[in-house]
């Protein structure tokens, strides 16, 4: 029974890894919208295994290795492959490396977080160092299945932000540039939030609860645009947090 209680976690994992496989599929395919998706049922996947690991208290070092594995897959090589065969493919050498800069950034910070993981068991953080591999592989899923809403036009569907949409060849035109800057953010000290500090019993809660609901109804109706402004916002947050820190800092000195 309690082997079985550790295999269920792993499970999910699997299926993480699954999708990360037809991502990369779809992407040699150029099948891009579906590569995307993949992604992101991989980052369900990803959120749900941990989720069930900790309910069912069955954390183990092997669910920790098996899980970095997959997110090395699904969220390193898969995004990558999927950029280069969309945008950076055209670029030459030039695309190449940034393609393979993403991959290893990727590597670096998952062997990263398992040492630090390690090291530090036990210790509650509310926080990642470094741009987390699930956000960094959400960044590139979402904008592709947003720069699709843009190819279809958006005459097409109702289904999309317009002022986003029309936008999205700007995104497009940025994303050799962006994925450097999304590789250097991995394997930085920048601080994210790994929201284990939300507290839906203190008196704040009912504004959460609010924009929760709020954004889960602006995924229902914009599904491909709003994840792409979530992953955009959490990727700035970081950046806000990072400078907010420095000009407290500067204050107290």
């Amino acid at each position: 029974m309690k082997r079985g209680i550790y295999i269920i976690p792993s499970i999910f994992t699997v299926a993480n890894i699954v999708a990360g496989f037809f991502s990369l599929h779809y992407s040699i395919s150029s099948n891009f919208s579906a590569a995307a998706w993949s992604i992101i049922v991989a980052i369900l996947m990803d959120i749900a295994d941990g989720r069930v690991a900790r309910a069912m208290h069955a954390e183990s070092s092997f669910g920790v290795e098996l899980d970095s594995l997959a997110d090395f897959l699904s969220f390193g090589v898969a995004p990558s492959v999927l950029m280069y065969q969309l945008v950076l493919n055209g670029m030459g050498k030039i695309g190449f490396a940034i393609a393979v800069f993403f991959v290893i950034a990727s590597a670096l910070r998952l062997a990263r977080f398992n040492s630090v993981a390690v090291t530090e068991q036990g210790v509650a953080k509310t926080h990642f160092e470094g741009l987390p591999t699930t956000a960094a592989g959400g960044i590139i899923a979402s904008f592709v299945l947003s720069y699709e809403l843009f190819e279809q036009g958006t005459e097409l569907t109702a289904k999309n932000i317009k002022l986003l949409t029309k936008k999205m060849p700007l995104f497009f035109d940025a994303m050799p540039f962006l994925m450097v800057l999304i590789s250097i953010f991995l394997i930085s000290k920048i601080k994210y939030s790994n929201f284990k500090k939300l507290n839906f019993s203190k008196p704040h809660s009912f504004q959460l609860l609010a924009l929760l609901i709020v954004s889960i109804i602006l995924i229902f109706t914009y599904p491909q645009n709003t994840i792409f402004i979530i992953y955009i916002l959490y990727f700035l947050s970081g950046i806000i947090g990072y400078f907010l820190r420095l000009i407290r800092l500067k204050k107290k000195v």
